[in-house]
């Protein structure tokens, strides 16, 4: 008779740590506070990050004029940034004076544009005519008045965001002053945090990012003082008034990267189309013409040359940036391209070093 076999013993489980368990609930709850406070706070987030975007290519020439002025860095600040409010200013009412002037007599003459549109007498009149826009018109006279009374309320909505918009100009103003003017002391107390030689190490990659930033914006307004130049040539021969105005809003525009001179081409197309159909036309070629050659060939051969990027790698970066972050994606999506270059070759040299 066969001995019964003798009882598997049951497996023992270990008990996890209530400690382990108290540290794992504790890390969820602060990265969903990290994430609630991330998503309140973004707009601010927004704001430092173009300020110190704007801090770091505005530090070199801080610290040119400051070797000049006897080492006084609040005077070279000042006068750097005074410089640069003074160009912004200039620039806005060049912008501001030209659109109040033209918004005020659009209003003005709004009922005599719409006469002609309703009567088919004008300029206005012969182009409603040829795209049949009479009749609707005379067949929707209470909705067209309807969609105007509702202007008043689109106006206040514009007013609001335009003021939002100058709190949040100013606050990055001084935020990027605040950074140049204090720099020096951040950077040499953070770097004071590491030891040698490792804070040699930081340094440059400090210094490596930094210009990176610095040639980013240097092509890029290289880039765009080209398509302002080209932009204003034809809309020079095409005789469409404003040109140096719409020139410089396209050349402003084509700061954004990828999208910015279709932002700028539809102000100005639509300039054009106004003053002519064939002005439209031409300026409508050009613009087709154009953003396919700064997309795929100017834009990546400039910025491979100043950030030192491969041009594929430049469009990767930008199409990557917007797909993330929309335009703020499309303006860091470059310089951060760059500075993960430089952070990545730092620790190839590091570790090719050592394994040598």
């Amino acid at each position: 008779m066969t001995s019964p076999l003798p009882a598997t013993p049951e497996p023992r489980r270990e008990r996890v740590p209530v400690r382990t368990i108290l540290a794992t609930i504790g890390l969820v709850v602060a990265t969903g506070l990290a994430l609630f406070l991330v998503y309140e706070l973004a707009r601010v987030l927004v704001w430092i990050l173009i300020a110190a975007f704007f801090a770091v290519a505005l530090a070199p020439a801080v610290g040119w004029l400051e070797r000049h002025v006897g080492g006084r860095r609040w005077l070279a600040t000042l006068l750097v940034f005074l410089l640069a409010l003074l160009v912004v200013a200039g620039l806005a009412a060049l912008f501001v004076v030209p659109l109040v002037h033209e918004g005020t007599r659009l209003v003005d003459k709004a009922p005599e544009y719409y006469q002609q549109v309703k009567s088919g007498d004008g300029r206005l009149g012969e182009l409603a005519k040829r795209l049949h826009v009479q009749q609707y018109v005379a067949d929707n006279t209470d909705k067209l008045k309807a969609a105007g009374t509702q202007l008043g309320v689109g106006a206040l909505h514009a007013v609001r965001t335009a003021v939002e918009t100058v709190v949040g100009l100013v606050t990055i103003f001084v935020l990027a002053y605040l950074m140049v003017l204090e720099g020096p002391m951040l950077v040499r107390g953070s770097f004071s945090l590491f030891a040698e030689p490792r804070r040699s190490r930081v340094e440059r990659i400090a210094g490596d990012s930094a210009r990176m930033v610095t040639g980013y914006l240097t092509g890029a307004l290289l880039i765009a003082i080209i398509c302002g130049l080209l932009t204003f040539a034809v809309l020079k021969v095409m005789g469409v008034p404003y040109a140096g105005l719409i020139a410089l809003f396209v050349a402003f525009s084509d700061l954004i990267p990828l999208i910015g001179a279709t932002i700028g081409a539809v102000i100005a197309v639509a300039a054009a189309f106004l003053e002519s159909p064939t002005a439209g036309i031409v300026v409508l070629v050009f613009f087709v013409a154009y953003q396919q050659l700064e997309n795929h060939v100017l834009q990546p051969l400039v910025q491979s040359r100043t950030v030192k990027l491969n041009p594929l790698a430049v469009i990767i970066a930008i199409l990557v940036g917007v797909q993330l972050a929309g335009i703020l994606g499309a303006l860091l999506g470059i310089p951060v391209a760059g500075i993960l270059q430089v952070v990545l070759r730092d620790l190839w040299h590091e570790r090719r070093s050592q394994r040598a």
